[in-house]
């Protein structure tokens, strides 16, 4: 008899074929480290390019100081007959004196003027950036000190205080001996406002941290800002200069029109 084969089970076969989801975790791997070495690279490059850019603007404040200011502070800055030393003022007087156009300076007189600014505002800050690389002095303001979002009404007393004798209460400015003045206030900005206060430019003094804090410098602007942007309630202030300005008004167009009231009625007697 013939016997019949009974065919035998067969071993399953390696198919070689991976997981569905093992080239997503491979690709995921992949991005992981490639992100974190693109991240490491990245953030290298930009400490070293930061640092490179603080260099090359000090060397572009260096050339703008040597072809504009040595002239008058000296080419180290260290001062001459017609010009103070500038070692140690600090970042923050250079863009008030620059930022506002008072320097370079247009000619001699009792005090520099504010006019038209004559740098840009990058070239500002590479002069301030030199200067300040000097010696330590102030530095320019930023951040929370300058939101005027702080008590305007204590401003209001700290300016009354400290500061209306020269600039008047509402920071109209007024006259000072020997042809100085003190300049108005209005429409300054809340960075030049805090550096005129920790300079002390001109005939101004110096009002540092341990005279009045930088909250209280703060609160100065924030009641500044608010009488600038708020109209007099009392209608035309008259350039805010107080009673002098007020009794000239009365006087001339108050009695103007008494005099011109009185010879109307007199021509229309004859």
């Amino acid at each position: 008899m013939t016997k019949i084969k009974t065919p035998r089970a067969r071993r399953p076969r390696k198919t070689g074929r991976r997981h569905p989801l093992a080239s997503v975790a491979l690709i995921a791997v992949g991005l992981l480290f490639t992100g974190g070495a693109y991240v490491a690279f990245s953030t290298s490059t930009a400490v070293a390019t930061t640092d490179a850019s603080s260099q090359q603007t000090i060397a572009q404040g260096e050339k703008l100081f040597a072809a504009n200011c040595a002239t008058c502070h000296g080419l180290n800055a260290q001062g001459s007959s017609e010009g103070p030393s500038l070692i140690g003022v600090g970042a923050a007087s250079v863009d008030f004196q620059v930022g506002t156009g008072r320097m370079p300076l247009q000619m001699q007189g009792p005090q520099a003027q504010k006019k038209p600014v004559q740098f840009t505002a990058e070239q500002t800050a590479a002069l301030a950036a030199y200067v300040a690389s000097l010696a330590p002095g102030p530095a320019i303001p930023s951040g929370e000190v300058l939101d005027a979002a702080g008590d305007a009404a204590s401003g209001a007393e700290l300016f009354r205080i400290n500061c209306a004798m020269c600039h008047n209460v509402a920071g109209a400015g007024g006259a000072l001996t020997e042809g100085k003045f003190a300049p108005a206030i209005e429409n300054a900005s809340a960075q030049h406002i805090y550096e005129a206060m920790i300079t002390g430019p001109q005939n101004m003094p110096v009002f540092n941290d341990m005279n009045i804090s930088p909250e209280d410098k703060r609160d100065i602007i924030t009641y500044l800002k608010y009488v600038e942007n708020n109209p007099s309630p009392g209608g035309l202030a008259l350039g805010s200069l107080g009673p002098v300005a007020e009794g000239l008004f009365i006087w001339i167009f108050g009695l103007g029109a008494i005099v011109a009231l009185t010879v109307w009625i007199t021509a229309k007697s004859n």
